[in-house]
């Protein structure tokens, strides 16, 4: 979604609806070019006060970390692994270099994962990693 407004209502509203990204207007040609391509590939794309601001309102409204570990406990080891690295931010290609798996493996276990936690996709993914603790994995 490109658009001049990043109110948290309307990010929180888009995300929902399935958008892959998030960017403002002021987004450059080159950076919008490439938040396309990455769009297209299923990787999540946001501006970054869009970011700051998504974070800033989940910190605020605490998070249910009980909740968030029973949307995991049907990942595979495999599964959470890469849900862990996306939730770090890492784009589905420097998932693949870091676990040594092909872009096509990572991409399955993303959709996987996404079906597995009722995740609509990766940014909420990312988000339940963070609320399930498995950043601080290892």
């Amino acid at each position: 979604m490109l658009t001049a407004f990043g109110e948290g209502a309307d990010v929180t509203r888009a995300l929902r609806a399935g958008a892959s990204g998030f960017l403002l207007k002021d987004t450059g040609p080159a950076e919008l070019i490439r938040a396309v391509q990455l769009a297209a590939r299923g990787e999540p794309v946001l501006a970054p006060a869009i970011t700051r601001q998504l974070l800033e309102r989940h910190v605020r409204s605490g998070r249910d970390t009980e909740a968030a570990l029973r949307r995991t406990e049907e990942l595979t080891p495999a599964e959470r692994d890469v849900l862990r690295l996306l939730g770090t931010g890492l784009s589905n290609a420097e998932i693949a270099d870091q676990l040594y798996l092909s872009a096509g493996t990572v991409k399955a276990h993303i959709s996987r994962i996404l079906t597995r936690t009722g995740c609509a996709n990766q940014v909420q993914a990312a988000v339940l990693a963070h609320d399930a603790g498995l950043l601080t994995d290892r």
